[in-house]
């Protein structure tokens, strides 16, 4: 298991965002040399945890439980043969693009160690957006997406670090319970009725998924 690339954004104008000044950083870009890991701050406060990466929407993107997002490799080419054209490590708009780690089926809470310093937590998938749909430029892109249930992680700082395309990427925490990254996108997606699995991750969980799953439970029990 390895990290193929570290990719940054930077501000770019497009028509496609709802950001307030039209502009996004989804276009992420492989990085030459390495790249600081840290934890930046609360969501609406902090932005990238990546040095030299750009959050433009702070109201949805980035911050504390969002600061890292990967996509294995191995589902950029799955994506690749069902689209028909090339995916660059990237394209979706990952910090991180491994390779012989199985993403989404990381369970909430599991820890990876990148380089020799990093440790990142798992805390849920990736829900697509306009942004990222017009950056794709793919009809139906948000349904699509979502149906193939393969979102990619989003990463909390544990310990932070340098890393580098090439890193090894390891586990060294994976928790007992069977809430994977996969499952937890599908409950807050599609098929609510998986909401009460997820308190089985309990804090490690995104917050905003922790609160729809107890709001679901305490709605079915009222």
């Amino acid at each position: 298991m390895k990290l193929l690339s570290v990719n940054l954004g930077r501000p770019k104008a497009v028509p496609y965002t709802d950001h307030p000044e039209g502009v996004t950083g989804i276009d992420k870009q492989p990085a030459d040399g390495p790249v600081r890991v840290t934890a930046p701050g609360p969501k609406g406060v902090g932005a990238s945890g990546l040095a030299g990466d750009t959050v433009c929407d702070t109201r949805h993107h980035g911050g504390t439980d969002q600061a890292v997002y990967a996509v294995a490799r191995e589902d950029l080419d799955d994506w690749e043969r069902e689209l028909g054209r090339p995916l660059v490590n990237g394209a979706f708009g990952e910090n991180l693009t491994t390779t012989g780690l199985d993403v989404c089926g990381a369970r909430i809470g599991e820890r990876w160690r990148v380089g020799p310093d990093l440790v990142l937590e798992v805390t849920s998938g990736r829900i697509p957006c306009r942004t990222f749909q017009g950056h794709l430029g793919e009809k139906r892109w948000v349904k699509r997406f979502t149906e193939k249930g393969a979102p990619g992680a989003y990463l909390r700082v544990i310990e932070p670090g340098e890393i580098r395309a090439g890193d090894a990427v390891e586990i060294v925490h994976r928790p007992g319970h069977e809430v994977t990254v996969a499952l937890q996108f599908r409950a807050v997606t599609t098929e609510r009725e998986l909401l009460p699995r997820l308190l089985e991750a309990g804090d490690a969980l995104h917050p905003d998924a922790l609160a729809a799953a107890r709001k679901y439970v305490a709605a079915r029990e009222a």
